[in-house]
Protein backbone atom coordinates (compact mmCIF):
# COMPACT_ATOMS: atom_id res chain seq x y z
CA UNK A 1 0.00 0.00 0.00
CA UNK A 2 1.05 3.63 -1.15
CA UNK A 3 -0.48 4.46 2.69
CA UNK A 4 2.11 2.56 4.46
CA UNK A 5 4.96 3.16 2.58
CA UNK A 6 4.51 7.25 2.96
CA UNK A 7 4.45 6.22 6.91
CA UNK A 8 7.20 4.48 6.87
CA UNK A 9 9.28 6.94 5.16
CA UNK A 10 8.16 9.89 7.30
CA UNK A 11 8.32 8.07 10.32
CA UNK A 12 12.06 7.27 9.62
CA UNK A 13 12.88 10.83 8.69
CA UNK A 14 10.85 12.04 12.01
CA UNK A 15 13.63 9.49 13.83
CA UNK A 16 16.95 10.87 12.13
CA UNK A 17 15.80 14.10 11.92
CA UNK A 18 15.11 14.13 15.89
CA UNK A 19 18.82 11.92 16.29
CA UNK A 20 20.11 14.56 14.46
CA UNK A 21 18.23 17.34 16.60
CA UNK A 22 19.27 15.63 19.96
CA UNK A 23 22.86 15.02 19.20
CA UNK A 24 23.42 19.07 18.81
CA UNK A 25 22.69 18.90 22.77
CA UNK A 26 24.61 15.48 23.46
CA UNK A 27 27.71 16.88 22.18
CA UNK A 28 27.27 20.03 23.80
CA UNK A 29 27.38 18.22 27.00
CA UNK A 30 30.70 15.95 25.49
CA UNK A 31 32.34 18.54 24.01
CA UNK A 32 31.81 21.83 26.36
CA UNK A 33 30.69 20.20 29.77
CA UNK A 34 31.37 23.01 31.72
CA UNK A 35 28.50 24.87 29.37
CA UNK A 36 26.16 22.23 29.77
CA UNK A 37 26.50 22.64 33.42
CA UNK A 38 25.40 25.85 33.35
CA UNK A 39 22.34 24.89 31.65
CA UNK A 40 21.44 22.43 33.83
CA UNK A 41 22.11 25.29 36.80
CA UNK A 42 20.26 27.51 34.65
CA UNK A 43 17.28 25.71 33.65
CA UNK A 44 16.91 22.79 36.17
CA UNK A 45 18.60 24.46 38.94
CA UNK A 46 20.83 21.49 39.75
CA UNK A 47 24.35 22.50 40.29
CA UNK A 48 26.30 19.55 38.10
CA UNK A 49 30.01 18.96 37.65
CA UNK A 50 31.54 19.05 34.33
CA UNK A 51 32.41 15.24 34.81
CA UNK A 52 28.74 14.51 35.60
CA UNK A 53 27.69 16.56 32.53
CA UNK A 54 30.03 14.12 30.55
CA UNK A 55 29.17 11.17 31.50
CA UNK A 56 25.35 11.97 31.27
CA UNK A 57 26.40 12.87 27.73
CA UNK A 58 27.98 9.72 27.03
CA UNK A 59 24.60 8.17 28.84
CA UNK A 60 23.12 10.29 26.89
CA UNK A 61 24.96 8.64 23.35
CA UNK A 62 23.87 5.65 23.80
CA UNK A 63 20.58 6.29 23.94
CA UNK A 64 20.08 8.60 20.80
CA UNK A 65 21.95 6.22 18.80
CA UNK A 66 19.97 3.72 19.73
CA UNK A 67 16.73 5.52 19.55
CA UNK A 68 18.61 6.16 15.56
CA UNK A 69 18.65 2.75 15.47
CA UNK A 70 15.24 1.31 16.20
CA UNK A 71 15.98 -0.97 18.79
CA UNK A 72 14.38 -1.24 22.47
CA UNK A 73 11.65 1.12 20.80
CA UNK A 74 9.43 1.37 24.05
CA UNK A 75 12.66 2.33 26.10
CA UNK A 76 14.81 4.30 23.85
CA UNK A 77 11.51 6.69 22.17
CA UNK A 78 10.25 6.59 25.66
CA UNK A 79 13.33 8.13 26.55
CA UNK A 80 13.68 10.88 24.00
CA UNK A 81 9.85 11.68 24.73
CA UNK A 82 10.77 12.23 28.15
CA UNK A 83 14.32 14.19 27.67
CA UNK A 84 12.17 16.29 25.21
CA UNK A 85 9.10 16.86 27.79
CA UNK A 86 11.40 18.03 30.85
CA UNK A 87 13.32 20.53 28.44
CA UNK A 88 9.88 21.86 27.65
CA UNK A 89 8.70 22.20 31.34
CA UNK A 90 11.35 23.84 32.42
CA UNK A 91 11.15 26.50 29.22
CA UNK A 92 7.04 26.66 29.42
CA UNK A 93 7.76 30.40 31.90
CA UNK A 94 9.78 31.87 28.78
CA UNK A 95 7.21 30.47 26.13
CA UNK A 96 4.35 32.90 28.28
CA UNK A 97 5.55 35.83 26.78
CA UNK A 98 7.61 34.07 22.95
CA UNK A 99 7.98 38.28 21.75
CA UNK A 100 10.62 38.64 24.76
CA UNK A 101 13.74 37.59 23.06
CA UNK A 102 15.20 34.73 22.60
CA UNK A 103 12.11 33.41 24.05
CA UNK A 104 10.34 32.70 20.56
CA UNK A 105 13.29 29.91 20.42
CA UNK A 106 11.61 27.82 23.23
CA UNK A 107 8.40 27.13 21.36
CA UNK A 108 10.13 25.59 18.81
CA UNK A 109 10.10 22.89 21.08
CA UNK A 110 6.69 22.35 21.36
CA UNK A 111 6.48 20.53 18.07
CA UNK A 112 9.93 18.78 19.13
CA UNK A 113 7.82 17.28 21.81
CA UNK A 114 4.91 16.32 19.79
CA UNK A 115 7.31 14.44 17.19
CA UNK A 116 8.52 12.31 19.83
CA UNK A 117 5.17 11.63 21.26
CA UNK A 118 4.45 10.92 17.89
CA UNK A 119 6.94 8.52 17.39
CA UNK A 120 6.68 6.82 20.64
CA UNK A 121 3.02 6.22 20.13
CA UNK A 122 3.99 4.90 16.14
CA UNK A 123 6.71 3.09 17.36
CA UNK A 124 5.52 -0.17 16.30
CA UNK A 125 4.79 1.27 12.53
CA UNK A 126 8.57 2.57 12.25
CA UNK A 127 10.13 0.01 10.85
CA UNK A 128 12.38 1.13 7.69
CA UNK A 129 15.93 1.14 8.59
CA UNK A 130 15.03 -0.36 12.21
CA UNK A 131 17.45 -2.93 14.04
CA UNK A 132 15.16 -3.68 16.46
CA UNK A 133 12.29 -6.70 16.52
CA UNK A 134 9.20 -5.43 14.54
CA UNK A 135 7.37 -4.85 17.59
CA UNK A 136 7.46 -1.82 19.83
CA UNK A 137 9.71 -3.74 22.45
Amino acid sequence: MQDDKHLSLSLVLLRLAMTTFLLVWVFQKLLVPQGAAGVFKSFYAANLSPQIVLALGVAQLVIVLAFAAGVLKFWTYGAVLAMNLSSVLVAVPRMINPYMPPNALFVASLPVLAASLLLFLLRDRDRLLALGPKSGA
